[in-house]
């Protein structure tokens, strides 16, 4: 049974990839075709598009830069919701939770009359900071559970050996949270990575778009472009993979290791 769901998620990708590399006219035919001789051909077209490096780099830039900058403000954030008692605390924590129940496109229209009357429309520095307010509250609320899983008692023990609160944060609670930075990481990389509608209102002008306006390049008046949209779709996939299996191995690396420590 786990065999066949696991194959009714995976033929999808692997029916994507295949196509890209098969010849134009053995993609759309009757018969599916599984045996073919492979050609970059579709790659090619995928990749010579205009400014094709331009959303590249753009693409990175905004998703690592939103992703850093949520991590940077959700420790501070999700360690004082875990570990401090002060006034407001309570409606933080809704707040962030009624943020993140909020679907963002509804948000739009207010974020674009925002970038408009600040003069920040088709603007790489803006696109960031959208997409870091997009995956903050997320990231706030898992980082707030894996820092209260800690137990104070560490946390106590070296200040008792005379750290400073931010010294036995750094010291004894940020090794341990090796597994939450990964997984918030990678959430945050996919949803910034994967985001269409912002970037489309935001960013008019083509050197300040990303990735996934590019793959709607090869749907014109004459069709869709079949094989270049597979190959784009399959370019477009594989960072996300990467990211992935890098920092699935990561979370798993920290998990073991503090399991055998001390």
């Amino acid at each position: 049974m786990a065999l066949l769901v696991a194959a009714v998620f995976v033929f999808p990708v692997y029916w994507m990839f295949s196509s890209s590399l098969k010849p134009k006219a053995e993609i759309l035919t009757k018969d599916p075709v599984f045996v073919f001789s492979p050609t970059t051909e579709n790659y090619v077209k995928a990749s010579g598009v205009d400014m094709f490096w331009t959303y590249v780099q753009n693409s990175f830039m905004v998703t690592v830069g939103a992703v850093l900058l949520a991590l940077i403000v959700a420790l501070a954030a999700s360690f004082a919701i875990a570990r401090m008692r002060f006034r407001g605390r309570k409606g933080l924590v809704l707040g962030v939770m009624m943020a993140q129940m909020a679907p963002w496109e509804v948000m739009v229209i207010v974020m674009y009359m925002i970038a408009r009357d600040s003069d920040m429309l088709n603007s790489i520095a803006t696109l960031t900071l959208v997409y870091f307010v997009m995956v903050l509250p997320f990231t706030i609320w898992t980082l707030r559970g894996f820092i209260a899983a800690v137990p104070v008692e560490l946390e106590e023990a070296a200040m008792i050996d005379g750290c400073s609160r931010t010294q036995a944060f750094f010291k004894v609670i940020f090794p341990l949270l090796a597994p939450g930075l990964m997984s918030t990481s990678l959430f945050g990389f996919i949803t910034a990575w994967n985001e269409f509608a912002m970037v489309l209102i935001l960013n008019k002008e083509d050197y300040a778009q990303t990735l996934p306006l590019w793959l709607t390049q090869f749907n014109t008046a004459f069709g869709n472009d079949w094989g270049a949209t597979m190959a784009a779709a399959s370019m477009f996939t594989v960072p996300v993979l990467i990211v992935f299996l890098f920092l699935q191995r990561k979370a798993v690396g920290g998990m073991t290791a503090g399991a055998v420590k001390g």
